[in-house]
């Protein structure tokens, strides 16, 4: 090289090594963003099956019960000499689904909890967990406060969460309350 003006021998080399790495980099980055899209695809799908298929209908449900309770525990109390142990029952129904919560009657996600353990291993989703649980535990006490405003709440100890056999049998005395006083009830 005589001249600083004259060509280096490696010039025909470096657009091939430029494009090889900026075709590398385009390839990685396509590929991150496919995995996110993919994530974010199956997330959102997996929100709306369970959204459809377990929360609605079980929210849906334990709603109509709360509802329908609430109504006949409201017409017996303007009634309240005319019959005052049904009163008490709907009272007791009324409490008894004011503490139930979602978590308590939802099937278990097998599929989530598995994933969980295989993807459980660093701090990251400790913390995550934490805060996770953190929001749950304040819903829980809001529901706890509602329960506690419910018209007839006893302030009875829990004897363990409520199951869903137990909101099956909830109905079945909401059922046999409304047939008692001539009601065509669906809760």
């Amino acid at each position: 090289m005589d001249s600083p003006w004259e060509e280096d021998p490696r010039a025909d080399y470096a657009p091939e090594a430029d494009w090889a790495k900026l075709s590398n980099e385009f390839t990685n980055s396509g590929y991150r963003e496919g995995i996110i899209a993919g994530k974010e695809s199956a997330l959102q799908e997996g929100f709306d099956a369970g959204f459809a298929h377990v929360g609605v209908p079980i929210g849906r449900d334990l709603g109509s019960m709360r509802g329908v309770i609430s109504a006949i525990a409201s017409f017996l109390s303007s009634k309240s000499q005319e019959n005052p142990t049904t009163l008490t029952t709907a009272r007791q129904i009324s409490s008894s689904l004011a503490g139930i919560r979602f978590s308590d009657i939802a099937p278990v996600d097998q599929e989530a909890e598995q994933h969980a353990r295989e993807h459980l291993d660093a701090n990251d989703d400790l913390i995550e967990q934490s805060e996770e649980l953190l929001q749950k535990r304040e819903m829980e006490g809001l529901e706890d406060m509602l329960q506690r405003l419910t018209a007839g709440a006893t302030s009875r100890p829990l004897q363990g969460r409520p199951t869903r056999e137990d909101v099956i049998r909830l109905k079945e005395g909401i059922l046999t309350l409304g047939a008692q006083l001539g009601l065509d009830v669906i809760p």
